[in-house]
């Protein structure tokens, strides 16, 4: 068992910083990103021993991420709870009031996105991944995760009524977004 705990340990820890910015982005207004993480990372390490490529353990750790937002999601409906104010527990990073209001502003509108668009736009933009990883994760080919990347970037630029974030390249990260992050 403990040479599981360990292989498993030593996959994480590659992942973790693109696996939380994923957890923080997916996770906003619905759940508290750490519990995302916690909870994700118990259920990876539980069934670890059911992964049978190694080399897939990134798009396992997103996707039992992924089925645990959508299961609270569609608990929340029920619930009437989804619109919690959350901005004020986004933790103090060393980041300034109009920085962390900004994070706010991109997370409310990723969240009007289609799941795809946005799930898209949160790998690529905000955790890091490349375009062929993020088709990986999905389980989609490039061409539509740049296709997802290009509206999901459409449908911000016209949340933020911005026509410089229409026509930024799909190959390479945008400014406008990655701004919001350093």
């Amino acid at each position: 068992m403990k040479e599981v705990q360990e292989e498993f340990l030593t996959l994480y820890e590659s992942i973790h910083e693109s696996f939380a910015r994923f957890c923080h982005a997916r996770a906003y207004g619905l759940m508290d990103p750490e519990d995302l993480i916690s909870e994700s990372v118990l259920r990876a390490l539980e069934s670890f021993d059911k992964l049978r490529n190694k080399e897939a353990f990134l798009s396992f750790m997103f996707s039992i991420a992924k089925n645990i937002v959508n299961s609270k999601h569609r608990r929340a409906k029920f619930k009437g709870n989804y619109n919690e104010n959350y901005a004020n527990t986004i933790p103090d990073e060393g980041i300034d009031a109009e920085a962390r209001y900004d994070v706010v502003i991109l997370y409310e509108a990723l969240n009007k996105l289609p799941k795809q668009q946005k799930e898209a736009l949160i790998l690529f933009e905000i955790s890091g991944f490349s375009i062929n990883e993020v088709a990986e994760i999905q389980h989609s080919g490039v061409s539509a995760v740049k296709q997802r990347l290009k509206r999901g970037r459409e449908n911000l630029a016209k949340q933020f009524k911005s026509d410089q974030l229409k026509q930024e390249t799909i190959g390479t990260r945008s400014s406008i977004l990655m701004s919001m992050f350093l």
